[in-house]
């Protein structure tokens, strides 16, 4: 079998690919679990491998760029006209095939192990970020319904409200004071997490030249 290009629709366990040739025409297919897939790629000759640029596209991407390969990752978008068939698998890798035999399409560059885990920690929180304002919201909505009105904005949530959890007097049910208590203590474990993620980050900063160079250039300049 004369392979040029193998194109792979990546998936948590079991993986398609699709072979082409040098004039793009599809040669076969094969079907790989995720433990034999790299096995696979030790014993091909050096080849262009396609894959679509998900979450996992990356990491694979390195490893088979480590056994000589040239790898493409191709966005999402471009690679949905190329398919042909509504089933999966099969159809996804044939797409992308053709959309890579089509050319036109700005790839994906991989990113460093490095890269990916800054962009990882970012994500984290972003996440954590979202769920201390939701607590936040939750915490000023129950009270506002037991007539305990706070403005807006978290400071006067994690100023006043421990006060009034204090306070014996604070007109509260026993069971809902608790459990505001319990949210309070969750909101403070976030700040902690999230100040600890920006010292991470700050700390890959100053690591970083071209950051360094980003964060000392005037506003003006940007």
């Amino acid at each position: 079998m004369n392979i040029t290009t193998v194109a792979v629709d990546l998936a948590k366990s079991v993986f398609e690919l699709a072979f082409g040739d040098g004039q793009g025409r599809v040669t076969g297919h094969k079907r790989l679990s995720k433990d034999a897939f790299a096995a696979f790629f030790v014993n091909l000759p050096p080849c262009r491998v396609v894959m679509e640029a998900c979450g996992t596209a990356h990491f694979w991407a390195r490893t088979l760029q480590a056994l000589g390969h040239d790898v493409r990752l191709l966005p999402p978008r471009p690679v949905r006209p190329c398919v042909r068939r509504n089933t999966a698998g099969r159809a996804d890798a044939e797409a992308l095939l053709e959309a890579d035999r089509r050319g036109g399409i700005l790839p994906v560059p991989p990113k460093d192990a490095a890269r990916q885990a800054l962009q990882g920690l970012h994500r984290l929180r972003q996440g954590r970020m979202a769920t201390r304002t939701a607590r936040i919201n939750a915490v000023r909505g129950l009270l506002r319904e037991f007539g305990h009105g706070l403005p807006q904005g978290p400071a006067a949530v994690m100023g006043r409200v421990p006060e009034w959890l204090a306070d014996e007097a604070f007109d509260l049910p026993p069971t809902l004071r608790q459990a505001l208590g319990q949210a309070m203590d969750e909101i403070k474990g976030l700040d902690a997490r999230i100040a600890e993620a920006e010292r991470l980050l700050r700390q890959e900063a100053q690591q970083r030249d071209d950051v360094r160079r980003l964060t000392g250039c005037p506003a003006s300049a940007c």
